[in-house]
């Protein structure tokens, strides 16, 4: 399965409309929550390419972006890829490979 991590807040809905999501496709993640660990949004931000804003989540280290994005990429089809398959593609430059239909590409030799 894949690592996904997520940088959240304690009262941010839109951080609990993620894990939310996360969870209905039965997908662990590993939560970093920015209130109890304020030292580490330094690290989002550049994780995020300058984004400051919460959630920010993360797939094999490769950025996804926020809640809208995660809900996008489930539209796609990309979070079944990975409930399903435990493997995403990357491409050269780190981030998630699409198919052609946008959805996640399965890395097979890991599938």
């Amino acid at each position: 399965m894949p690592r996904v991590s997520l940088y959240t807040t304690a009262f941010c809905p839109f951080c609990h409309q993620a894990k939310g999501l996360l969870e209905e496709y039965e997908i662990g993640y590993e939560e970093v929550d920015l209130g109890a660990e304020p030292e580490r949004r330094a690290e989002m931000v550049e994780r995020a390419g300058g984004r400051v804003t919460v959630p920010q989540v993360f797939i094999d280290g490769a950025h996804v972006g926020g809640c809208d994005d995660l809900y996008a990429l489930a539209d796609r089809g990309g979070l079944d890829a990975i409930a399903e398959s435990g493997a995403v593609a990357v491409d050269e430059n780190g981030a998630m490979a699409l198919d052609e239909k946008g959805a996640v590409a399965v890395d097979e030799d890991e599938a």
